[in-house]
């Protein structure tokens, strides 16, 4: 067994036994990626100097420890951030060659990475500012699936899954405004976890309209992505102790769980695989006990102008001088230029309207504790299959299709979870979305994490593993 086969935590209690120190862990994540990253794409920027610095003052922490049991959950693991994220003193570009700056200060998620003492070694890459559904950067390799290296890992938190999916991190940071963690979940057999609105901070940057992007984890275990999400939010074991308890105790009990799989896009016909893994997941959720009913579709079809029109409106108060313009991804220009033709009478309208939207969509699965859907409507796609620089309407609508069932719960600032349940014949995996009441983080773990116990994933890897 090699380093990277141990999840995160049993990394973290490693390294609390001294048993092996956080620059050894540290040094084989580095070596994998300087072999690897070339072939799946994950990094835009590696910083060993960083890593191996946060390394050393992890394991000077173990050194000094009266007790290392009370030490942060995820000390010395490595755990790269997003380059849409800004790490103080490392080279920041949010996927744009128009953007290359160097921050002197970090964002408070980062600055909660760092007080939990993780070690960045580098920022994962994105698609410019996040805006698309793949990871086809124009500063940094493109992100694949691990499961075949032909297909896209994709967006915006593309880097991040590969990252894990490929063993080259055990977790990863993400965020997610339309799907950004779920959807490169889905497609590289990971656990994706979007939080709820507000709990984890944004800051010190301006919210977005509609206040649509949250921050998340990415990992290869429900326990795991427990851990980071306590790290995230300053809580530390937090999640993780909820989770063991529930666990400890028998479970959650008999949950209703409404279900849907009708997208909420116009003429979009979601993939058999995709609805096998739902209808699978449906069966297992019953045989472990719970109530599964079907639902009309809460967000509806009405409310995708809105979000549209607050997404181009969101890219267009990205700060750039005139002169960027030409520099921009065509579907970022494209974006830009929309968002910058919307009145204010028109952007307050969407926004309302979004809101109400959202309103009812919360009073009318109330009764609910989860939701079910599928995640995606499509198994990954090839590289450059979305991506349509000479028609950037076209490359919005395909990725609308590609991803139908994710931005409802950015509206509704819900928590949802993608998990890797199903698999295809061809060997590509297929996730399925669990949505939970507000700031109820960790009834979805607990639920996952139940799952997970009845169809285990974790044997499952790739072969650049």
């Amino acid at each position: 067994m090699e380093l990277h086969d141990l999840s995160a935590l049993e990394q973290a209690a490693a390294i609390r036994r001294r048993e092996v120190s956080s620059v050894e862990v540290t040094e084989h994540y580095l070596g994998r990626i300087e072999r690897l990253n070339d072939v799946v794409g994950s990094f835009a920027l590696v910083t060993p100097e960083v890593a191996l610095a946060g390394a050393r003052a992890a394991d000077a922490a173990v050194a000094q420890a009266d007790d290392p049991d009370g030490l942060p959950v995820l000390l010395g693991v490595s755990v790269p951030v997003k380059d849409l994220n800004r790490f103080r003193g490392v080279r920041t570009r949010f996927g744009s060659r128009v953007v290359d700056l160097v921050p002197d200060e970090d964002d408070d998620v980062v600055a909660e990475l760092r007080r939990g003492g993780t070690v960045m070694t580098g920022k994962t890459t994105t698609p410019e500012f996040g805006l698309p559904a793949y990871t086809e950067s124009d500063v940094g390799p493109y992100a694949r699936t691990p499961w075949d290296l032909s297909r896209g890992a994709g967006g915006s938190s593309g880097g991040a899954a590969s990252a894990v999916a490929s063993g080259l991190a055990p977790v990863a940071h993400g965020s997610d405004g339309g799907g950004s963690i779920r959807i490169p979940a889905s497609l590289c057999g990971l656990v994706g976890l979007k939080t709820s609105r507000g709990l984890i901070s944004n800051g010190p940057m301006p919210e977005g309209p509609g206040r649509l992007g949250v921050h998340g984890v990415l990992a290869r275990s429900v326990a795991d992505a427990a851990a980071l999400l306590g790290v995230m939010t300053g809580r530390d074991a937090a999640y993780l102790s909820e989770l063991r308890t529930t666990q400890a105790r028998g479970g959650l009990g008999r949950l209703r769980i409404g279900r849907y799989s009708q997208p909420v896009i116009a003429d979009t016909e979601p993939h058999q695989e995709a609805l096998a893994a739902y209808e699978a997941a449906t069966r297992l959720l019953i045989d472990l006990g719970h109530d599964v009913t079907e639902v009309d579709v809460p967000v509806p079809l009405d409310a995708v102008p809105h979000f549209e029109l607050v997404w181009a409106v969101g890219a267009a108060g990205i700060p750039l001088p005139e002169s960027a313009e030409a520099h921009l991804r065509p579907l970022t220009r494209w974006l830009w230029a929309r968002g910058r033709e919307v009145s204010t009478e028109e952007a307050e309208h969407a926004l309302r309207m979004m809101a109400e939207h959202a309103e009812r969509a919360l009073a009318e699965t109330e009764h609910l504790d989860v939701i079910l859907t599928p995640t995606l409507a499509e198994l990954p796609a090839e590289i450059g299959a979305i991506r349509d620089d000479a028609d950037p309407n076209g490359d919005f609508e395909a990725q609308k299709r590609f991803t139908p069932y994710t931005s409802p719960y950015n509206m509704t600032g819900q928590p949802a979870i993608s998990l890797p349940l199903h698999w295809t014949p061809e060997n590509l995996p297929v996730g399925i979305q669990l949505v939970g009441r507000p700031m109820q983080e960790s009834t979805l773990l607990a639920l996952a994490a139940q799952l997970e116990a009845a169809r285990p994933w974790a044997d499952r890897h790739p072969e650049v593993w």
